[in-house]
């Protein structure tokens, strides 16, 4: 499954220590599953539809399913932050 990340998420991806970013992309790999795995949940409010939202620890990841022209779904991650500012 193809993978998209918003130029916010990779930057906070890369600013992470190597045990920080081998657990959120552990977290990543999970939701590419038929399945996926993880503490995940349906954001409501001011969010686009069908916005999820995945718990990995103190971090938060936002994420959302899309397809592309061919009908290939790919997974979008547009958002990665602490908790405690996150939902501000």
């Amino acid at each position: 499954m193809r993978i998209d990340y918003t130029r916010m998420a990779a930057k906070f991806i890369n600013s992470l220590d190597a045990v920080a970013k081998q657990r959120i992309l552990a977290g990543i790999m999970g939701l590419t599953e038929i399945h996926p795995r993880g503490n995940i949940k349906l954001l409501q409010g001011n969010y686009a539809e069908k916005t999820f939202r995945l718990r990995i620890g103190k971090y938060r990841l936002i994420f959302r399913y899309r397809y592309d022209n061919s009908g290939n779904r790919f997974l979008v991650i547009e958002d990665i932050g602490f908790r405690g500012n996150f939902y501000n």
